[in-house]
């Protein structure tokens, strides 16, 4: 019999952050609708550099700014490089983001706007919203073909925000150069979807899924990692 998957949840535990508060329906959700039994860990973020080994996916959760950017950017950089499932959600497809530029794309001085103010706009990945979408709700168009596509099985989906951040115009090119591809827009073209083509799973939004619905099923994204999560503990 395959072992039960392990999910590093990866973020400073809050219970005044909403998305937090969702994950235990969540997985519950997923055990009941979809037969996908997970064992959850919540990882610190000054924990987070200690290695993923033994997780059969990494999601890392909104909250920024973590108290740790060294260790949430140690496991993104696990996840992507070891091939285990990955889900950025909010302040996670920031990091994301900041995690490739820094050690596929080679930008040594990249930075978040939020962590350090004090970043050069040259070298800021991350850089503050032009228009804040804390509460926002709207629609993220999604490109055909692509991860999110298959797993949405749509062209576009609703989507739920809390954030002032993402992703500096400047620097997309660079990343999509080396590999990143971005397969989601909002009305305006900004980019919402990050995803690594070639990985098992790799995927980050700017929106937050698990906000998605009242909490009883889990939106597509997520049960697409719970469902690579569970492909990744049968071939340990």
């Amino acid at each position: 019999m395959n072992r039960t998957a392990r999910i590093a949840l990866v973020g400073d535990r809050s219970d005044a952050v909403r998305s937090h508060t969702r994950i235990p329906g969540l997985l519950e959700a997923l055990r009941v609708h979809e037969g996908l039994d997970l064992d959850a860990y919540w990882i610190p973020s000054e924990d987070a550099d200690q290695g993923m080994d033994g997780f059969d996916a990494v999601w890392v959760l909104p909250g920024s700014p973590y108290r740790s950017e060294a260790g949430v950017l140690a496991a993104i950089r696990a996840a992507r490089e070891g091939g285990v499932p990955f889900l950025g959600t909010c302040g996670g497809f920031q990091h994301a983001l900041l995690e490739f530029a820094r050690n596929v794309c080679a930008m040594s001085h990249a930075g978040h706007a939020e962590n350090d103010p004090d970043t050069a706009d040259g070298n800021a990945v991350v850089v503050p919203l032009s228009c804040s979408l804390v509460g926002h709700e709207g629609t993220v168009e999604i490109a055909p073909g692509s991860h999110a596509a298959r797993l949405l099985g749509a062209a576009r989906t609703q989507a739920r925000y809390h954030c002032n951040y993402g992703p500096n115009p400047d620097h997309l090119e660079t990343l999509r150069a080396h590999g990143l591809a971005f397969t989601g827009t909002d009305e305006s073209g900004d980019i919402h979807i990050a995803e690594l083509p070639g990985h098992p799973f790799f995927l980050a939004t700017l929106f937050q899924p698990e906000l998605d619905g009242d909490g009883t099923r889990a939106h597509p994204l997520i049960t697409g990692l719970a469902a690579a999560a569970v492909a990744h503990a049968g071939t340990g």
